[in-house]
């Protein structure tokens, strides 16, 4: 009677590469580690016991490449084996081992005097965009505890390539992921806030130059007179109107087709209310204010304070680093001041938004400015048609009549009034607003956002946030009117 016998493989020992004497193809596979095969079949299985039975001689012959020279003789496959240097065995994911290799080559800097930076916390050594790209290699906790049973078993970091030695040492920095937080959080700051600030500022003084314009004030009332006068007999009167109403002005024509209702309008302010005609002197940075989004911007606020108190946790730990010392006594008033201006932003803005009759939460800066913008332009267009259809009035009467008499005319009012000095503006803005929504003092003051947007570049965000990289600054162009 036969008996089967089955052997088991248990365990797993360091298998030796086998050599052939043809060059075979190879079997695209997805080979398992050693660590991932316990507790698998695998584990059980010895392909070495195998290949010690079959005769792989016909194998060799019928899945040889092709164009190959005569077989070296190697003798019997159970009793040749090549002797090579075992090749070294990597902790991480080959992927994940290949982009690390790449990003430490980018930082051109020494494993240990990478990590010694961090723990320092040396910005002048560790760039920006290198930080951002050692944040993408902390440690998992599979990696870590892949390390802690390698170094477990005693086995010795030489034989680990060299981005699994690095990421050994780069495992150990306390805190790893606190530190490199807080220093990619340092490096950004002035730029943050250089980016933050002056679209704060557009904020508060176009809201509150908008709000206390006694000129737009008496122009909204002719125009709602207007309306009411068009409308009243069939519709009713009308308390107020939405601020998209001003877009319609330009489509109501007159019998003749020749001109708009806002023509007529313009034409009316010239003659009886020309005191007016510079209303839009009044209004500030209504363009700059149209091109933020707040909402980012007060996201991009709490974020620094977040960031900010991660480094003030760090400086408790660390309290003899001078890097989170200094840091922490230079930026945190700044920062103090840029999170009361984002509430006077908000304030102020929505108390502007109220005031014209809409709904904050429904009314981006993108929505209610630029409907401003767009009646000061059509404004000042239908000023020049104005103009010029009175000149061409003028010609074809004398074309019929023969030319006239001309007495010298008398300057209309036309020409801007010379901008306000700065003081003055200011002083005004303050007077005009019933509630006072800006901080008095240093570090709000309305004279300090004025001389901000007047000589600080200004950027416009797009909900991802900017790189250390730079691009050129450009002058803000200030002027009391809107530059179109």
């Amino acid at each position: 009677m036969k008996h089967n016998v089955f052997l088991f493989w248990t365990g797993n020992r360091n298998k030796k590469p086998i050599q052939t004497k043809y060059r075979m193809p190879s079997l695209n596979w997805q080979a398992l580690k050693p660590n991932q095969v316990s507790g698998t079949v695998f584990n059980e299985l010895n392909d070495e016991l195998v290949l010690g039975v079959l005769n792989m001689d016909a194998f060799e012959e019928q899945f040889k490449t092709k164009a190959q020279t005569a077989p070296v003789d190697v003798g019997p496959l159970r009793a040749k084996v090549a002797q090579k240097t075992p090749s070294k065995v990597s902790l991480l994911e080959p992927n994940r081992a290949k982009n690390l290799a790449i990003t430490l080559r980018k930082g051109g800097m020494a494993a240990s005097d990478i990590c010694t930076s961090i723990e320092t916390y040396n910005q002048e050594a560790l760039s920006l965009d290198f930080l951002e790209l050692l944040e993408r290699f902390i440690p998992s906790e599979y990696e870590v505890k892949l390390i802690q049973n390698y170094e477990r078993d005693g086995r010795p970091l030489d034989e680990l390539p060299e981005e699994d030695r690095f990421m050994v040492r780069f495992g150990k920095i306390p805190r790893l992921p606190q530190r490199i937080s807080t220093l990619t959080f340092m490096g950004n700051f002035p730029e943050s806030i250089q980016l933050i600030q002056p679209q704060l500022n557009a904020i508060i003084a176009a809201s509150m130059s908008i709000k206390s314009s006694s000129k737009l004030k008496k122009i909204l009332e002719i125009i709602l007179a207007f309306g009411n006068y068009m409308n009243s007999s069939k519709r009713g009167a009308a308390y107020g109107f939405r601020l998209q109403s001003l877009d319609l002005l330009l489509d109501t024509k007159s019998t003749d087709r020749r001109q708009t209702l806002l023509h007529f309008i313009v034409n009316i302010i010239q003659e009886k209310y020309p005191e007016l005609q510079t209303f839009h002197s009044e209004l500030y940075f209504l363009d700059k204010a149209a091109l933020v989004s707040l909402d980012s911007i007060l996201q991009d606020v709490r974020a620094l304070e977040r960031g900010m108190e991660v480094t003030r946790k760090e400086f408790a730990i660390h309290e003899d680093n001078s890097v989170l010392q200094e840091f922490l006594t230079s930026n945190s008033d700044l920062l103090d001041s840029v999170v009361g201006d984002g509430k006077t932003a908000q304030d102020v803005y929505e108390s502007a938004v109220e005031y014209f009759g809409e709904n904050p939460k429904t009314t981006p800066p993108s929505m209610f400015f630029p409907v401003f913008v767009r009646f000061i332009k059509a404004y000042k267009q239908a000023e020049q048609e104005n103009e010029q259809r009175k000149k061409q009035d003028v010609l074809s009467s004398e074309w019929k009549t023969g030319p006239l008499s001309t007495s010298p005319k008398p300057e209309t009012s036309q020409k801007q009034l010379p901008m306000m000095p700065q003081m003055d503006l200011i002083a005004e803005l303050k007077r005009r607003q019933v509630t006072p929504l800006v901080r008095e003092g240093k570090d709000g003051a309305i004279e300090d956002i004025i001389t901000d947007l007047r000589n600080q570049p200004y950027r416009r965000t797009d909900g991802s946030r900017v790189s250390a990289k730079w691009k050129p600054r450009q002058k803000l162009q200030v002027s009391s009117d809107i530059f179109l």
